[in-house]
């Protein structure tokens, strides 16, 4: 057997390609959307993607499955489980195989048993996995998807957070207590792959350790150690983070089926053609350079969301998925910022423009940067408005006198004064500059923010707000 793990650190989504090395045959469980590095690893190996199988209908990235099954014929591995409402709706289009509990599937001689495991989502699966070809009599690990992490469970939230289906939560989490005590009658030997590692919004603390094995985690993760129903029902949906704004569109998606990539190039375009674009309205300006570049030299009315390990998240919170986007992008990232943003199906880009064009076409624009002395001298200014960026947790954690609290994700429609000063602020700063320069691009004229955030800013003596 031939197993690897490929995990994407924008999204910190874990895939797995799994291969009999006897027959040839591999599948990948959870592809994300660009498999292409999954493939050619398979095709080096000597292996040929024959399939593909799904833990769930996913909230946080857009499945690779149906574009797989288009572009190699692969069978899809589908949950039949979860009720009506739950079903993929783009099944009958492909080669899927709908799974129950205690079904079992075969790639090669690597087999699969099928474990009904719902609470994140009702149609959850995990996957036991048994080397036959190894000569193995008993299962290796088991694959759980979005329900059992290193050191954590899934949230069951997100439906009702996210996608607004009310009352879903209570009996998400009812659902996933019992998957747990189901879970923890497992061996404990089995290792487990999760879906995510630390950095997802699909639990609350997620460990960066990569696998586990079930003796572990019913030894140290907390959710293994509740035996209370009340008590883990009142414990998992407490202090939740507010789920992004993109899992809605995502579930939608990844139910009705991803929109098949498209393989034409997008242009790279000059300073006449990205006004002619601009003018045309009801798009975004996405500058995508580092905060410290951009925050010196902002192209007028981008908003800058720096391409980093937090720009596929932040693009999924403040990118419409109705708003043609212009990516201002330096030479060499094009290729890397269009996967990101295809990974969570924003596939609405119209061009490219390089800094230097951009900034001559359209202008420029800054915000100032203040130290923690200087940030708090210009509270004491009359017309001086601080604005708290931050997340929930985080605010209530404890903040700065006077603050007002406008989380980041929803900043672009938050109402604010157009005839005050604004001092933006985040925990270390980079959530701020971005904050910043959509409030630039909204038009507010003086706005500052603090380097260093709201740690620089503690650490500094100044007084705080439990």
């Amino acid at each position: 057997m031939f197993l690897q793990t490929f995990f994407d650190e924008r999204l910190a989504q874990y895939a797995y390609l799994i291969g009999c090395q006897r027959t040839g045959e591999a599948l990948i469980i959870d592809p994300p959307r660009h498999s292409e590095e999954i493939v050619a690893r398979a095709e080096k190996e000597g292996l040929r993607i024959t399939a593909a199988a799904e833990t769930h209908i996913h909230a946080d990235f857009t499945s690779g499955a149906r574009q797989l099954a288009e572009d190699l014929g692969a069978r899809l591995y589908l949950s039949g489980e979860g009720g009506e409402g739950w079903q993929y709706n783009y099944a009958d289009s492909v080669d899927a195989v709908l799974l129950k509990d205690g079904d079992h599937f075969s790639v090669g001689n690597v087999d699969f048993q099928v474990m009904h495991t719902p609470g994140h989502t009702p149609e959850s699966l995990s996957y036991i996995l048994t080397d036959r070809g190894g000569g193995a009599a008993g299962p290796l690990g088991i694959f759980t998807g979005d329900f059992v992490f290193v050191g954590d469970i899934g949230r069951p939230d997100l439906l009702e957070k996210a996608a607004g289906m009310a009352g879903t939560a209570d009996e998400g989490a009812k659902q996933l207590f019992d998957s747990v005590q189901r879970f923890k009658g497992l061996p404990d030997h089995l290792i487990v792959w999760p879906g995510h590692g630390a950095g997802s919004a699909c639990g609350k603390s997620l460990g960066a350790v990569p696998v586990s094995t079930v003796g572990y985690e019913k030894q140290n993760n907390w959710a293994m150690k509740e035996e209370d129903r009340d008590a883990f029902i009142g414990r998992i949906l407490e202090g939740q983070p507010e789920a992004p704004a993109y899992f809605a569109m995502m579930k939608k998606v990844n139910k009705e089926g991803p929109d098949l990539l498209g393989r034409q190039p997008i242009p790279v375009v000059g300073a006449g053609r990205f006004n002619e674009l601009r003018d045309q309205g009801n798009g975004l300006v996405l500058d995508t350079r580092p905060a410290a570049e951009a925050g010196k030299a902002l192209v007028k009315g981008a908003i800058n969301i720096p391409f980093n390990k937090s720009f596929t998240n932040w693009a999924g919170w403040l990118i419409g998925y109705d708003e043609p986007i212009l990516v201002v992008a330096e030479e060499g990232t094009d290729g890397a910022i269009r996967e990101a943003l295809e990974s969570i199906h924003l596939d609405q880009i119209k061009a490219f423009v390089r800094p230097e064009t951009a900034l001559e076409a359209a202008g420029t624009d800054s915000y100032g940067t203040l130290s923690p002395d200087q940030f708090e001298e210009a509270k004491k200014q009359h017309d001086a408005l601080v604005i708290d960026v931050r997340n929930d947790s985080e605010w209530k954690a404890g903040r700065m006198p006077g603050a007002q609290h406008h989380f980041l994700g929803h900043l672009r429609t938050e109402q604010l004064p157009h005839d005050r000063k604004l001092l933006v602020h985040c925990q270390s700063g980079a959530r701020s500059a971005i904050a910043s320069s959509i409030l630039k691009a909204r038009g507010f004229r003086d706005v500052q923010h603090l380097a260093g955030g709201f740690g620089a800013w503690k650490s500094s003596g100044h007084a705080i707000v439990d």
